[in-house]
This record gives C-alpha cells, sequence and structure tokens, in this order.
C-alpha cells in the first residue's frame, strides 16, 4: 500500500494532530486547508521528516478539490489514505435563534465540501486497492442528540450513514471506511463554534479531563495500518469523564 495520506483541515486539531502522527511513521503528506499560513509553517515543520504537499483549498469548491487532485505531483498522487477532516460547527445556540447562513454553511463544509473531496480522491484509493483507507471525521453529535447541535448534528450523521453506504460500494475494491466519531475534544472547535469566545471555550473543558487532538489522531493511524482484512465500521471515541444525559422533560 502506498503510504500517503491526504488531509483536509490540516491547519488546526485532528487534522493538524494526523499531520504530524502519519509523519512521525514516514508517510508522506498531502495537507489541505483555507489557511496557508497555517500550511506553510507546518510544511516547514514537517519536511524534514517526510515530503509535504500543501494545498490551500476550500472543500466547498468542487471545481477546486478537482483540480488540486488531478495536479497532483509525484509522490503524492498515490493515495494511501484520505482523511475527510474539514468540517465546523457554529450557533451553539437553539435552532429558532439561529441565522440560516450558519446553518447553509455547515451543510456547506461538513455535507457538500465532504462528499467533493471524497468523489475526487477516490479514484486515486481504487488505484492503491487493497488496504487503502477513508476515514470520516464524524462525531457522537452524529448519534446523539444535544440541544443546539441542530444542524451540526444532522451533518454528522450524514458523515455516518456516507460512511456506511460507501463500505456497500466499495465492497471487492480493497478499500476501506470508517466514520470516527470523536465525543469532546479540546482543540479550536468551541472557538470557531462561539466565534472566539475564549472564556466559552475554557468553561467547556475546565475541570475534566477532554478528550486530544493528538488521542484521535493516534486511533486514524492504528485505523490506517489495520490489517487490509480488517475494516472498523464506526469509532465512537468519548473521554472516560463524559456520558450522555438523561431523557429532558418540560415540566409545568
Amino acid at each position: 500500500m502506498e503510504k500517503c495520506v491526504f488531509i483536509t483541515g490540516a491547519t488546526s486539531g485532528f487534522g493538524r494532530a494526523a499531520a504530524k502522527r502519519f509523519a512521525q511513521a514516514g508517510w508522506s503528506l498531502v495537507l489541505s486547508g483555507r489557511r496557508i499560513e497555517r500550511l506553510e509553517a507546518l510544511k516547514e515543520t514537517l519536511g524534514d521528516q517526510v515530503p509535504v504537499h500543501i494545498i490551500a483549498l476550500d472543500v466547498r469548491d468542487a471545481e477546486a478539490v478537482q483540480a488540486a487532485v488531478d495536479q497532483l505531483p509525484e509522490p503524492f498522487n498515490r493515495i494511501g489514505t484520505l482523511i475527510n477532516n474539514a468540517g465546523l460547527a457554529l450557533a451553539p445556540q437553539a435552532a429558532q435563534k439561529v441565522d440560516l447562513k450558519d446553518w447553509h454553511t455547515m451543510i456547506d463544509t461538513n455535507v457538500t465540501g465532504f462528499v467533493n473531496v471524497t468523489h475526487a480522491v477516490m479514484p486515486k484509493l481504487l488505484e492503491t486497492g487493497e488496504g487503502a483507507t477513508i476515514i470520516n471525521v464524524g462525531s457522537v453529535a452524529g448519534q446523539w442528540p444535544y440541544p443546539g447541535s441542530h444542524v451540526y448534528g444532522a451533518s454528522k450523521a450524514f458523515v455516518k450513514q456516507f460512511s456506511y453506504n460507501l463500505r456497500c460500494d466499495l465492497l471487492g475494491t480493497g478499500v476501506r471506511v470508517t466514520d470516527i466519531a470523536p465525543g469532546m475534544a479540546e482543540t479550536e472547535f468551541t472557538l470557531v463554534r462561539t466565534r472566539g469566545d475564549q472564556a466559552a471555550s475554557d468553561a467547556l473543558y475546565q475541570g475534566t479531563t477532554a478528550l486530544s487532538a493528538e488521542d484521535i489522531a493516534e486511533q486514524m493511524f492504528y485505523i490506517a495500518t489495520l490489517p487490509p482484512h480488517i475494516n472498523f465500521n464506526r469509532v465512537e471515541v468519548m473521554p472516560t469523564r463524559q456520558a450522555w444525559s438523561p431523557f429532558a422533560v418540560d415540566r409545568d
């Protein structure tokens, strides 16, 4: 299997941690994201260890995604693993208080952008064949509802079901598909969701032990390096200190 990984949303969080983990193991890296300065810094950091190709890319632009994949130079055009990490949550308020634009942004990124990349990279993975892996970053929000999750949770439910459906279509090709669904993880997630409210982010993680980006990157690497005959359909990862709450009840 080709040891080249294509990671979207590589400029922070799970994507950045995954880039470092795969580089540690000697994999070539194709790193995409919207913040070119962060990509350049990451290339400078990791470029002495492994070959690194960076792409300033908005996954919502299907034509740009296809062009970027079509123009991959050697050895980056032989992809062994795709990590669909690009995504975001916005508007933690109740659905009735949310700006419609925020819903559209989440759908355009978490659903449309996600399928844009998958469709463009899939032929490369099919060429690799046995052992090639698609790792889609979902969320526990795609399985378990909570207040303020509205479109974000729905978009991650799409990730889960699309991953299952891909498994059916790719049967016999050797290409594996996993939906990895993290729970509470201390990344820039809440800062983005609250539009930079550092106090809100700090309060979420205060007094508990959340997952780290590195924790999820380690699971991604494990999934990508499993023996070719093994497929993890879905991996739901939560901190030991996180669980579910009882049903909410409206009372007089």
